[in-house]
């Protein structure tokens, strides 16, 4: 699913009316067409909130469609008829002659009677304001607005709930909170925002004829992934392949009382699929660590020539779950990032010192992938974590672009960027919200880099398989371990390649 902004959806819709000669009441049509899909013919009796603007219209053309199918429709209109746009205005114009009244709402009295009429109707349908809010709500519309949350059964809106920003998904003054969105063409940008489902309800995202091409010209390169997106990036297995065709993952993880963080990690890496996997952590671990991993070979920190080789031989290299924030990570870390050739994932305390020491990233000789949670964000980019909520999908964007690397954004809607194009993430729910989670992710995105996937399509792919395997397991468990996910994987993977 492709991601819009209000600029970019007007850039579409003036583009098809202007250049390719698409009428505007047109698309007006084909966007009531197919709200008209979203309502069940088993409700009958309506309230339509419309307003001046071309949501008004789709608004009006609703409300014919539900007149012509005999349901009980009531209007109520705010702003000014001489403001609407043609197609609104012929609109409008279309339910007069039908003989339907229709209320202006321009005073306290006749807000009064919107109320009596949301406590008396099934279905409320907002049609007040589109995409295009460009400033607060006040005033009567605001009171309506007020009045239709707390008197309504349930409300449908039309593209956006009326008050909500476009672009950040935030409340503008005052804000409808619908039980169900039907928004057109492509997800809008401010749907990811947090707590943004408290307006928006279901989102149900519907085709009103606007052409591909169109939608690629103005598009921004930023997406939604969903599952045949990630079907199109699973490779399947030669069946004369071996385990030097799933390459040498190592990963660097662990210290005196986390060696949890490098199991995990290390196992996700056997589990996913890599050929050969190698922790190398702390001597005094290893053996701790070579007793719990089975499939996978262990080596110590200390013993630089056998790190030599390693480092030199990888084709993935993980590093930081575990390790320990302060100076001996630090010097592995730039160590690797010199000596490397290979991708490397940074993770956890490998992010940790990194805050303070981005030139480290300047000098690199490898690609890298960096997957911080928000705190860890926060702390490598100087942003606060509220600024980052504000604004995540441009501040990875441009962290990104600017260290040239690809940015793992953990969280509700992980975000995954390499600058340009822009990837969410819509698997993973709060029932994963556990210790090792990250440390998992960690090991099945070096994976699937060392089982040669470039290191976007591996941070795409590990994404969406970690958080498909929670949701999978959330479904019949209250909360789901990092350990479940180790044994969930490669179950998940045969089941998406097939």
């Amino acid at each position: 699913m492709k991601i819009a902004t209000s600029h970019l959806m007007r850039s579409i819709d003036r583009y098809c009316i202007d250049v390719l000669g698409i009428p505007g009441i047109v698309l007006m049509e084909n966007a009531a067409l197919k709200v008209m899909k979203n309502i069940p013919e088993n409700i009958k009796k309506f309230v339509i909130v419309c307003s001046s603007g071309n949501n008004g219209g789709d608004g009006f053309a609703v409300a014919r469609h539900l007149l012509n199918r005999g349901d009980y429709v009531e209007i109520f209109c705010l702003g000014s008829e001489g403001n609407m746009s043609v197609d609104t205005k012929a609109n409008l114009n279309i339910v007069k002659n039908m003989g339907v009244k229709i209320i202006n709402i321009n005073c306290n009295e006749d807000l009064e009677i919107l109320k009596e009429s949301l406590i008396h109707c099934e279905t409320t349908i907002d049609a007040t304001f589109g995409t295009g809010l460009s400033r607060d709500v006040d005033g009567i519309y605001s009171l309506a607005i007020t009045i239709i949350n707390e008197n309504s059964k349930y409300i449908l809106s039309i593209d956006v709930p009326s008050g909500f920003n476009c672009n950040s998904g935030k409340m503008m003054g005052n804000c409808i909170r619908s039980d169900k969105t039907v928004t057109f063409e492509l997800y809008k940008k401010g749907f990811l925002g947090d707590d943004s489902d408290s307006f928006t309800g279901e989102i149900v995202i519907e085709k009103i004829g606007i052409p591909r091409l169109v939608v690629d010209k103005f598009h921004e390169n930023e997406s939604i992934m969903d599952l045949d997106f990630i079907k199109g990036l699973i490779k399947k297995r030669n069946k004369y392949s071996h385990k030097g065709d799933y390459g040498r993952t190592l990963i660097f993880a662990g210290s005196v009382g986390f060696t949890g963080a490098a199991y995990i990690s290390t196992q996700a890496a056997v589990r996913s699929g890599a050929g050969l996997v190698t922790l190398c952590c702390d001597s005094s671990i290893q053996n701790i660590l070579s007793g719990k991993l089975v499939e996978a070979m262990t080596a110590s920190t200390n013993d630089e020539k056998r790190l030599d080789e390693l480092i030199t031989k990888s084709n993935c290299i993980a590093i930081g779950p575990g390790l320990g924030n302060n100076d001996v990570t630090l010097k592995l870390l730039d160590k690797v990032l010199l000596d490397s050739k290979c991708p490397v994932v940074i993770d956890s305390d490998g992010l940790n010192v990194l805050a303070g020491n981005l030139q480290m990233l300047q000098n690199k000789k490898c690609k890298i992938v960096l997957t911080p949670h928000m705190g860890e964000m926060a702390r490598i980019s100087g942003f606060s974590i509220h600024e980052i909520n504000e604004n995540k999908i441009d501040i990875a964007k441009d962290f990104a672009k600017k260290h040239n690397v690809v940015l793992l954004l953990k969280g509700f809607n992980t975000i995954i960027t390499d600058g340009e194009t822009l990837q969410i993430n819509p698997t993973g729910s709060s029932a994963m919200a556990s210790g090792g989670m990250g440390d998992c992710l960690t090991g099945i995105i070096a994976s699937f880099i060392s089982q040669g996937y470039d290191i976007m399509s591996a941070a795409c792919v590990g994404a969406f398989i970690h958080g498909y395997c929670g949701d999978k397991l959330s479904k019949e468990m209250f909360c789901v371990n990092a350990n479940h996910i180790l044994e969930e994987l490669p179950y998940v993977l045969k089941e998406i390649q097939v």
